[in-house]
């Protein structure tokens, strides 16, 4: 789930809210299909002639080559150098305020990145426009279309000035995601063949049946998935985000508050009060990792009913990576943390 902290609720505002929003991704298939329907386009690595990639909005960008001035949402740009696709500029965050790469800037060098807009809202259309860019990507959070920290109203300027791409992170399963962003990768030239992306894929699979395993061996344990402000405690369901469908798909006892109580977010987490943030059960709390919301070493300081959860007396609190890196050598290690802690966790809640 995405994060900026925004005033009042429009359903982007919401998810960028630093609540304990969740996301994920699409249908299973490619980019633009080559007329014998392999869903490979035309412009893979060592390929000439032109490039066409349709994407989760059922939009088809196109070039007269493969893209080589690629900006995207840190994020993907992050996925996409997984598979040895570099991008030129990001927008989102991707550096901290002690001038640190931002958790979702993955393994990027980002002295090398121009960063368009490292914050919510922000989107230097000038500085995009330097880069000639041949295309931006980035995430989905909704069904509408709207591309994540692309800015609503100044996306029609940004979009006239290179074809987009947008992957759906909303409301369906890790593995979608996943896959789109490998065919999006391959259509740019990687080469998802080599053994550094077999390899990653295999250590994913092996991580979801080990999760699958541990969780129905051990569904007496819940987990609360929470992100934190000051004056507020989101705690999210497992519906609409990627990651969290996924988990649940796999078997895991997540936490899950009603959807009364989470209407006024879109259906995505309940807003809790200090006061009341003991109100659900839970043997494991997943903290957004995400540098807009606050950790638990910040809570640890600062809410006294925090150091009386539990959990957080036992020392099980893990860290939520609320937007995930969709490559698999990034989303594997993901699978692996919450099934070491499921299986280590004692019955507290």
């Amino acid at each position: 789930m995405p994060q900026a902290r925004l005033p009042q609720p429009s359903r982007r505002g919401i998810l960028a809210a630093g609540g304990a929003l969740g996301l994920t991704a699409v249908l299973a298939a490619c980019g633009s299909e080559k007329k014998d329907g392999s869903g490979k386009t035309e412009g893979g690595a060592g390929k000439s002639g032109p490039w066409s990639f349709k994407d989760d909005r059922g939009e088809t960008a196109e070039k007269d080559a493969t893209p080589k001035n690629i900006v995207a949402f840190t994020g993907v740009a992050a996925a996409l150098f997984d598979y040895g696709i570099e991008c030129k500029g990001v927008f989102g965050p991707t550096k901290t305020k002690d001038g640190k790469p931002d958790v979702q800037a993955g393994d990027m060098d980002i002295s090398k990145l121009t960063i368009i807009g490292n914050e919510w809202g922000q989107f230097k259309i000038e500085k995009y426009a330097a880069l000639a860019p041949d295309v931006l990507i980035s995430t989905m959070f909704d069904d509408q279309g709207t591309l994540w920290y692309v800015p609503e109203e100044s996306k029609d300027k940004v979009l006239k000035l290179a074809p987009s791409v947008g992957i759906s992170v909303y409301d369906r399963q890790m593995t979608q995601p996943l896959q789109r962003i490998q065919a999006l990768a391959e259509s740019l030239g990687a080469d998802v063949k080599s053994d550094k992306v077999v390899k990653a894929k295999k250590r994913f699979e092996e991580a979801s049946e080990r999760l699958r395993k541990v969780a129905k061996s051990r569904k007496d344990i819940k987990v609360l998935i929470g992100s934190a402000s000051q004056d507020l405690f989101y705690v999210s369901g497992s519906n609409l985000s990627a990651d969290l469908e996924y988990f649940k798909a796999l078997g895991v006892n997540i936490v899950e508050p009603p959807e009364k109580a989470k209407k006024e977010t879109g259906g995505w987490f309940e807003n809790l009060s200090w006061e009341n943030v003991d109100k659900y059960d839970a043997d494991i709390i997943m903290m957004d990792n995400r540098t807009s919301a606050l950790q638990p070493a910040d809570l640890d300081k600062s809410k006294p009913t925090w150091q009386q959860l539990p959990a957080v007396k036992a020392g099980q609190v893990i860290p939520r990576v609320t937007e995930p890196i969709f490559s698999y050598d990034k989303c594997a290690p993901i699978l692996e943390d919450l099934a070491d802690a499921i299986e280590k966790a004692k019955k507290v809640g």
